[in-house]
């Protein structure tokens, strides 16, 4: 007998299934979540199209009316608790063909970068339409119907005032959103800059998603949690003798040289890299103007990245802060091995909670824990730099 093609399953029943070989624990919380996004799956295989048996039935129902776009969906709790997974079981049985899954900074780096080209465009008369935002929507819609992002967060003010008049756009061309969060909508960009120009958007999003909350009591990662000799602390002359040692052994004590990274039109400095490793100080990472676009493409270029001296961080490193959290979220979803220094444990280097920072900062500790365990280091295994 064939497998079920997955497409066939919905997520609660991957779920059971699951459940049942011992590979997951039944927690009622996932299992409410998974069927909400069951109800889009329903949704979606109900619009597909049915085959065409003629010529003239298919140019009839090219003169239908758009079918309206599937209410998406926007899953928000704490970190650990199997967003990212159920988010990667409904992707795969998505019955569409044009669909993307994308970290958010990803997603923006890649809208900033359309914007910048239609300008270019229009500067050399190639193009009238003043407003790249229209049709940036409709090539990103063209691509994909449906959008998931993994960890939906707005921290950037660029991205902060172009979200409502984009996603106007690709609502209005019928995508449908699927996002996981460890944030309310409500407390999106929470403290700001001209966060009132963004609460626009905030309304937008909750005509256009339905919003639920993944409360389970279980931080799935910490049981995961088996540390290893990769982040050390506090800050002296032992942190830095196990850093040497531990770069010495994924270098195989092979010669290091400076390289760079060329990002239009201007450069991104690593001063040390052999083969597939880098090795960067805190302040060359993130007290530098680098963003999503940067870390992203470091991630791209590099398995394995040390950095050294991560500071204790607080209100009077907020640009340090933001930057570490997204550093830290490109790394992790390119699994690139992470080797720190720091001044404290994970938890401890947010010297105070304050903002949106404080709301990301609980992702970027769990992350960093997860980054030592047993199972995301087994992800490299046989890797060399």
């Amino acid at each position: 007998m064939q497998p079920i093609p997955d497409y066939a399953m919905s997520v609660a029943e991957h779920l059971r299934s699951m459940t049942e070989a011992g590979t997951l624990k039944a927690d009622k919380a996932q299992m409410l979540v998974a069927n909400h996004l069951d109800r889009i799956l329903q949704e979606m295989k109900q619009r597909r199209p049915a085959a065409k048996k003629s010529a003239l039935g298919w140019m009839f129902a090219q003169k239908r009316k758009p079918l309206q776009p599937v209410r998406g969906l926007y899953v928000h709790g704490s970190v650990g608790r199997g967003k990212t997974m159920l988010m990667d079981l409904f992707f795969k049985m998505a019955p569409v063909e044009k669909k993307r899954r994308a970290h958010f900074h990803e997603f923006m780096a890649d809208v900033h970068a359309r914007i910048h080209a239609h300008r270019i465009k229009l500067k050399n008369g190639e193009t009238r339409q003043a407003d790249p935002v229209p049709p940036v929507a409709a090539a990103l819609r063209e691509e994909a119907e449906l959008l998931c992002f993994d960890e939906f967060t707005v921290t950037d003010i660029a991205d902060a005032m172009i979200l409502s008049r984009l996603f106007t756009e690709l609502f209005a061309r019928g995508c449908t959103l699927v996002a996981t969060s460890n944030v309310e909508p409500g407390n999106l960009y929470r403290d700001g800059l001209n966060r009132g120009l963004f609460l626009p958007f905030i309304a937008l999003l909750q005509r256009h998603v339905e919003v639920t909350t993944l409360d389970s009591p279980t931080d799935y990662r910490l049981e995961k949690l088996e540390s290893l000799p990769v982040y050390v602390a506090p800050l002296d002359a032992e942190a830095d003798r196990l850093m040497n040692l531990a770069w010495q052994r994924i270098t195989e004590g092979r010669p290091e040289v400076p390289t760079e990274i060329e990002m239009k039109g201007r450069v991104v400095p690593v001063p040390r890299a052999v083969g597939r490793a880098a090795r960067f100080s805190f302040g060359e990472l993130c007290e530098k103007p680098l963003g999503a676009s940067d870390y992203l493409e470091i991630a791209r270029r590099f398995d394995v990245v040390f950095i050294d001296h991560i500071p204790q961080l607080g209100p009077s490193k907020r640009n340090e802060t933001k930057r570490f959290i997204i550093l830290v979220d490109s790394l992790y979803d390119a699994t690139v091995r992470l080797f720190a220094s720091a001044a404290a444990m994970p938890e401890q280097i947010l010297t105070e909670k304050k903002g949106t920072e404080g709301f990301e900062f609980d992702r970027t500790v769990s992350r960093l824990f997860e980054m030592r365990s047993a199972d995301y280091l087994a992800l490299h295994v046989g890797n060399r730099a």
